[in-house]
């Protein structure tokens, strides 16, 4: 399986933990095509220029058969990757963190009606169970 994860680069570093912890037991699963996006060192600058970094993540993208996405850290970029998987009809989890103190988009929120979409908040000690369930239940189906 290819597993596609978004979470903040420009947008803010500052749940980079979580991410790694993420990355981490998503390997459990399939390929991590985005692994990047959970290093402590990723520059917000990108080696490779704006253009490359979008062909590339847009041709990631369509190879990917699930997108997890942590949105707790607001992100243009995730919410662009998430309506790219929307529009690709790819299975999405969107992760939510309430105890941050921030509100989750309601384009993010209300899209969880879509079979394939599903928004789970969670608490930092949750994310690898949270994750195991989620890939439980769709290797089922």
């Amino acid at each position: 399986m290819n597993i596609y994860f978004c979470g903040s680069i420009r947008g803010g570093r500052q749940d980079v933990s979580i991410y790694q912890r993420a990355v981490k037991k998503l390997q459990q699963y399939g390929t991590v095509l985005t692994e990047h996006v959970s290093s402590g060192s990723l520059s917000d600058e990108g080696e490779d220029g704006d253009q490359a970094i979008n062909d590339r993540d847009v041709e990631l993208l369509m190879k990917s058969d699930v997108i997890v996405a942590e949105v707790t850290q607001p992100s243009f970029r995730v919410g662009y990757e998430l309506g790219q998987a929307m529009a690709l009809n790819k299975r999405v989890l969107c992760l939510f963190r309430p105890s941050s103190g921030k509100v989750l988009s309601a384009m993010i929120r209300g899209a969880s009606t879509n079979s394939l979409f599903q928004v789970q908040d969670y608490t930092e000690d949750e994310v690898e169970s949270i994750l195991e369930k989620y890939f439980d239940s769709i290797a089922k189906k």
